[in-house]
């Protein structure tokens, strides 16, 4: 899976890909519009930190690249790349329970606290990819 080297872009399946753990310095691109939201990305080799509208949507540490990254109402889901195991922290709907699958495989289920956020770890080596489901329950 290539790098994004725009550093995000709306697919022909209405879902964005952003990020480049490629690239030495940390880049920013502000007010991207897709599908009526704003988007500010910046990214790197240390991190790969997405907003919508001004708030946090994904975070990851060190910096990754994603693909086909959709959000709705009950799942958000997506493919990342990235050169060594990565820490993703998605902001999702406060005080709720998800299923996480990483490669289909069922990771536990997580609880979201009043801010809504969501950590987990996704193991990655040079160039894997792997395939990330959250799910509500």
């Amino acid at each position: 899976m290539p790098v994004v080297e725009e550093l995000i872009r709306t697919e022909a399946n209405k879902t964005i890909s952003f990020g480049n753990y490629e690239l030495d310095q940390k880049t920013k691109l502000s007010d991207f519009e897709s599908e009526g939201d704003l988007y500010k990305v910046k990214t790197f080799r240390d991190i790969t930190r997405l907003e919508k509208n001004g708030s946090l949507l994904y975070e990851s540490t060190p910096g990754t690249s994603v693909m086909d990254f959709r959000v709705t109402e009950r799942e958000v889901s997506f493919y990342v790349e990235g050169f060594t195991d990565s820490q993703i922290t998605l902001e999702l709907e406060s005080e709720s329970e998800y299923k996480v699958l990483i490669d289909d495989l069922h990771a536990g289920n997580m609880k979201t606290k009043l801010g809504g956020k969501l950590t987990i770890n996704v193991p990655l080596g040079d160039g894997d990819t792997s395939k990330i489901q959250i799910v509500k329950l």
